[in-house]
């Protein structure tokens, strides 16, 4: 069976992702479908960075804002309306560019990764998250690293809910998350992927631009944005979420609203160093780094010709 060709425009927040898809897009006759784990919610726009319609210039969009935020998602949930809305593009005679930097959903894509079927136990769920909360997440690592030694060095303390997910997917099988990863590849995928990387070689020159997005951000009316949230009673997944999380203790009155901006910039930072991590394991990615190339959407088709994209 032939394969779907799948460009995928991946790299840090802030590098210019969304901008080169649509160029390609355009340039291509192509529908582009989001891959970004918080663009899927609604009230979230100016955090998320999505683009509004002016920004689209025409070009259909896929998977954006179209969930509540009180809603659970999963990453399976996504990977399977992606896969339909893929389908869906082809079967129209459109070329199909998958952007984002959720670097899970991606390769959970272009990989055809099965997960498995089981209901999730809430109550183990209820107290994995209280010992998380008690515990902190580098004791839980170093928990999970006693039977899970991979998903331990793979995930960053953060992610509360990928690590609860390492806990609950042991206890309830006996089979560990690197082990349920490893037979979850069994399928081959129906997709041929181009993978195109942008990021900057001067890792300063990608900070400087977060910088300056937040900065946007913040006139563009993130601050409305996220306090309407945390008023919302709805802030569950926004908790999670790096652009209104750090606005909640200003809300508070615990630190000011330039201390605020300043967490936000640094937590996006490391977020940025986290997706690069990501995808610089991923030898398929075929990297720009955008101040040596004056024109990113000529070495964008200039990468697919090479890779035979044009047959």
């Amino acid at each position: 069976m032939e394969k779907l060709p799948i460009i995928a425009i991946v790299g840090p927040t802030a590098s210019g992702k969304t901008g080169l898809a649509i160029d390609l897009a355009k340039k291509l006759d192509a529908e582009i479908i989001s891959f970004d784990s918080m663009q899927i919610y609604k009230g979230m726009h100016v955090a998320s960075a999505a683009p509004d319609e002016a920004e689209k210039q025409g070009v259909p969009h896929h998977l954006l804002e179209f969930l509540d935020p009180a809603d659970n998602f999963s990453v399976a949930e996504f990977i399977k309306l992606a896969k339909e809305k893929a389908n869906m593009i082809a079967a129209k005679g459109k070329k199909v560019i998958i952007v984002g930097g959720t670097g899970l959903y991606i390769n959970s894509f272009l990989d055809n990764i099965e997960f498995s079927k089981e209901e999730p136990d809430e109550s183990l769920r209820a107290k994995l998250n209280r010992e998380f909360d008690a515990l902190g997440g580098e004791e839980m690592l170093k928990k999970l690293s006693e039977f899970d030694k991979d998903s331990a060095n793979r995930l960053h303390p953060n992610n509360k809910k990928r690590i609860i997910r390492a806990f609950e997917i042991y206890i309830s099988t006996g089979v560990t998350m690197t082990e349920q990863i490893k037979n979850s590849k069994i399928y081959e995928s129906p997709y041929k992927p181009y993978i195109i990387g942008l990021t900057y070689e001067n890792r300063e020159k990608l900070y400087e631009r977060i910088d300056k997005r937040v900065d946007l951000m913040l006139e563009n009316g993130l601050l409305f944005e996220a306090e309407k949230m945390f008023n919302s009673g709805n802030a569950s997944t926004a908790v999670q979420a790096i652009g209104h999380k750090e606005f909640f203790p200003y809300f508070k009155g615990e630190i000011t609203l330039e201390e605020a901006a300043e967490n936000l910039k640094r937590e996006t930072r490391r977020y940025a160093k986290r997706q690069l991590t990501w995808f610089r394991r991923d030898e398929r990615v075929n990297w720009i780094y955008r101040e040596k190339e004056q024109d990113v959407l000529l070495v964008a088709l200039q990468i697919l010709e090479r890779n035979g994209y044009f047959g």
